[in-house]
């Protein structure tokens, strides 16, 4: 069996070379949210895990920040929405602050996506539609965990889900928590970055022309 050493877990010596094909200005999608479709497919057909999972950025009104990684459950031209307890961390500090940033990273294919916005909550008959294709567990699951909250121990948040179990079981509606919802969150910016040789990425980033509405622009940006 290989031997560990302090020199293989040395994050200043850990590197790759990034192998890939350059980004072109003209081989973009007009917008970003189908150049996102376009890159989200090709993570899904590489077999990444997850690939629709990222990292959700959010700060205080006071500018402390905070990340989580959540999944995305839908996008279109609107934007991103994920779903979460409107009291959990995440939720106290969009109500203050809506500004907020996303990170998908796709590791394996050497690509990330970068996004920054505003979040809104969505309306509650689209919460109800998605909240009534979770699974029970899931839905369950969102009655018994006070997101963020802190917890006794493990053996009350168990408790509270089978009591939850007991009075709804298999087959029995489970209603929609109302601090439960989803998030949409529309971009501004959005950054296609592609991995290179040398350190010499991709920085592909639309930005969101305040003259002009639903007009994008693109910028490279150095590595």
């Amino acid at each position: 069996m290989a031997r560990v050493t302090d020199h293989d877990l040395d994050p200043a010596v850990m590197r790759k070379q990034y192998r890939s094909e350059i980004v072109a200005e003209d081989s973009l999608a007009e917008d970003p949210m189908r150049q996102f479709a376009r890159w989200f497919q090709q993570a899904a057909d590489a077999n990444l895990f997850e690939p629709n999972a990222m990292v959700v950025s959010t700060a205080t009104a006071d500018g402390r920040p905070s990340s989580r990684t959540v999944l995305l459950k839908q996008f279109d031209q609107r934007g991103f929405v994920f779903f979460t307890n409107y009291d959990s961390r995440k939720g106290r500090e969009i109500e203050e602050n809506p500004h907020v940033a996303l990170l998908f990273p796709w590791h394996p294919i050497a690509r990330q996506v970068v996004v920054t916005g505003t979040a809104a909550r969505i309306g509650r008959d689209e919460t109800a539609a998605y909240f009534r294709s979770r699974p029970h567990g899931s839905q369950l699951g969102a009655w018994a965990s006070e997101q963020s909250s802190v917890v006794g121990s493990r053996e009350e948040l168990d408790r509270r889900y089978a009591e939850l179990a007991a009075r709804y079981p298999e087959g029995e509606q489970v209603p929609v928590p109302p601090q439960w919802g989803g998030l949409r969150v529309a971009p501004d910016s959005m950054e296609f970055w592609q991995g290179h040789e040398n350190r010499l990425h991709d920085r592909l980033r639309y930005v969101l022309e305040a003259a002009r509405p639903g007009k994008w622009r693109v910028e490279r940006l150095c590595p």
